[in-house]
């Protein structure tokens, strides 16, 4: 009986409960990240909090709801909860557009299972967390952007009925009413919890669910792992709801915190021995200055991994350190966002923008010289004093970057949405940044989630765009990208082709929804063909797969020792 009752079950919801059964519009919000509308893809601490948790002799089971609903229309979400005996359920509300599943999901726990407790956390979570406990069906909030240690303390309490007035970053109800405990625990080192893709392997062995514990559809063809470098931030970025000022306020830390170097490459390694995707270094290494980035580099040449490892940018990289990375690493790519091509904007969006164009150029300029495999430059629809014709002016900037580069640089562009980041700069004060808001509590984004169109899901207009607006300046930019990339070769003919449809078929449906010429349900489980891939083919995204994707080797180890070793039931 102990395998079928974890400490732990851990939930992913779609961001729309019912979105199989659901006609909504949803735009391409989410055409530039890896999950699709339905934001499948669970946050990373999932992985950090199995590793600690099992190094703690607790068990823990990942279900990535989202993806079995949308590989299986006939899963059952309450037939798969009411066949877990959990001790207790964590939900992630991590980012904004889950506000609506994530609550669906725990109502239906609670349903079937009144008695076990009902945990929620992610940043979202932290933001709205006097509202959030007051839904009746949850129970227990761990704020902050590190709740590993503090979620320890609070299941051994659980389990013994020890006191929860101790345990840090904890918002609970007693009496029924809120009670918030102080966020105290905020390590000063993200070397206390690795991921651990050994662990999911032998979760994927124990249960026969190997849908439930992937990272977002599509993954095994296009096995990217991000590796977060850091939390917190250095920069101002008003629309980034992990900015500098939101992390102070929201999380409690002040200045950033980093991995080592030998950690984050130990973490690195590990992934590398189970997938041939590549890892994409999230946040940028030179945050922690020089001498730490170098240092990972150093690590990185030591180990000499096979994978691609995708650096990220905030600021141009000095050319010196481009190099550096070009020795020490036989596959990289750089990311950079820069989000708009016009000063006026940047500088309303970042205050001082750290690089202008030139100063960009001249970097990209130096990666193409080097053996970089891939750049990929990203803007963005919906900054503060951005203007249509700021838009379309950024599109002819791309083209000026495939002139002076060739197929390796490519560029993207996508609408800032659907919702504000929570605690960002333009969400606290949005007047002062020209912004009207929809939207402010979760309740009310809840709802918005649910409107017909992404038109109506923004939760904000500018002074310089209305949501109209918006949704013109993204398809119109998506549809002029879509022709410079054909024309500089950096998409084929056929893929092309396919984007250009599906924003002349988006277009048209819009028009029907404006005049209520559909009727409801009528486009039922077909709406993903209008918000997938249309400002840019989401393949686009990924690099070249192999033709096996993993390491055979590296997965069969750890089969063996799972089948062999005891299975390490008492552990995990």
């Amino acid at each position: 009986m102990a395998r079928s009752q974890p400490d732990l079950l851990l939930l992913h919801a779609p961001s729309v409960y019912d979105f199989r059964k659901k006609s909504i519009f949803y735009g391409p919000v989410s055409d530039l990240i890896p999950s699709s509308t339905v934001f499948e893809m669970y946050p990373a601490g999932f992985l950090t909090m199995v590793a600690y948790l099992h190094a703690k002799g607790m068990r823990v089971r990942v279900a990535n709801l989202a993806v079995r609903m949308m590989k299986d229309r006939h899963f059952s979400v309450p037939d798969f909860i009411r066949k877990q005996k959990p001790k207790a359920v964590g939900i992630d509300l991590h980012w904004l557009p889950h506000a609506h599943g994530a609550l669906e999901v725990a109502k239906i726990v609670k349903e079937i299972h009144p008695d076990v407790p009902v945990i929620f956390g992610g940043l979202s979570s932290t933001y709205f967390h006097q509202e959030l406990i007051q839904y009746k069906q949850v129970d227990y909030i761990l704020r902050g952007d590190s709740t590993e240690g503090p979620l320890y303390q609070l299941l051994t309490a659980l389990g013994d009925g020890g006191s929860l007035d101790s345990i840090p970053n904890l918002t609970h109800k007693r009496g029924g009413l809120p009670h918030v405990n102080p966020l105290t625990f905020l390590p000063s080192s993200l070397d206390f919890a690795d991921i651990r893709t050994d662990l999911m392997v032998e979760m994927v062995l124990r249960h026969r669910d190997l849908a439930s514990v992937v990272p977002f559809n599509g993954w095994l063809k296009n096995p990217i792992t991000a590796l977060f470098t850091v939390k917190g931030c250095a920069h101002e970025c008003a629309t980034c709801g992990s900015s500098h000022t939101t992390c102070g306020h929201l999380t409690m830390r002040t200045e950033p915190v980093f991995r080592s170097p030998e950690n984050l490459v130990r973490n690195a390694v590990a992934l590398s021995k189970f997938s041939r995707g590549p890892i994409f270094l999230v946040g940028d290494l030179l945050q922690a200055g020089t001498d730490h980035a170098e240092a990972v580099l150093d690590c990185l040449k030591h180990e000499d991994i096979e994978n691609q490892i995708v650096f990220e940018f905030f600021d141009v990289p000095p050319v010196e350190f481009l190099r550096k990375i070009d020795r020490c690493t036989r596959h990289w790519s750089i990311e950079l966002s820069p989000e708009s091509h016009d000063h006026d904007v940047r500088r309303a969006q970042d205050g001082e923008p750290a690089y202008d164009n030139q100063q960009m150029e001249d970097v990209l300029r130096e990666a193409l010289h080097l053996r970089c495999t891939r750049i990929d430059v990203f803007y963005m629809i919906g900054l503060p004093r951005q203007t249509y014709q700021s838009v379309m002016e950024t599109i002819d900037y791309c083209e000026r970057l495939f002139q002076m580069s060739d197929r390796r640089l490519s560029c993207f562009i996508s609408p800032m949405g659907p919702f504000l980041d929570p605690g960002s700069r333009v969400f606290e004060e949005p007047e002062k940044f020209g912004f009207r808001q929809f939207a402010r509590t979760l309740e009310e984004h809840r709802r918005l989630l649910v409107e017909p169109s992404w038109e109506r899901i923004l939760s904000y207009e500018t002074q310089w765009m209305t949501r109209a607006q918006l949704v013109d300046a993204t398809y119109d930019a998506g549809e002029r990208l879509n022709e410079l990339k054909l024309a500089y070769g950096r998409i084929s003919k056929k893929r092309a082709a396919t984007v250009a449809e599906r924003i002349r078929s988006a277009r048209e449906l819009r028009a029907r929804l404006a005049k209520q010429e559909i009727a409801n349900g009528e486009l039922e489980g077909e709406i993903d063909k209008f918000s997938i891939s249309t400002v840019c083919d989401k393949r686009e995204l990924f690099w070249h797969s192999h033709l096996i994707n993993f390491r055979i080797g590296g997965i069969l180890r750890t089969a063996m020792r799972y089948y062999f070793g005891g299975r390490r039931e008492n552990h995990l």
